[in-house]
């Protein structure tokens, strides 16, 4: 199986700069298993939306992401319990 590419955003490179240590190496390591399997089982394709967007979700955050050929786009990273994260 080919490994997928990752491309982030500017949010979601901005997002990584002010996380801990822990959520930071938990959000990166959910972000590496992404480019071996873009669709796991805990992925869930969000409805609403004009892109095929996908959500994961780690802990207390969630990656907001779309896979287009073989990268991964990931759109946003944000806290679960935080209604922004779906904006886009």
């Amino acid at each position: 199986m080919a490994e997928f590419l990752l491309d982030l955003s500017n949010a979601a490179r901005s997002y990584l700069d002010i996380l801990d240590k822990k959520p930071f190496r938990q959000v990166t390591s959910k972000m590496l298993d992404l480019m071996k399997n873009p669709y796991p089982n805990d992925s869930i394709q969000l409805k609403g939306q004009k892109r095929k967007l996908h959500r994961v979700d780690i802990g207390e955050h969630r990656i907001v992401y779309e896979v287009v050929g073989n990268v991964v786009m990931i759109a946003k990273i944000d806290k679960r319990n935080d209604g922004t994260v779906y904006k886009l």
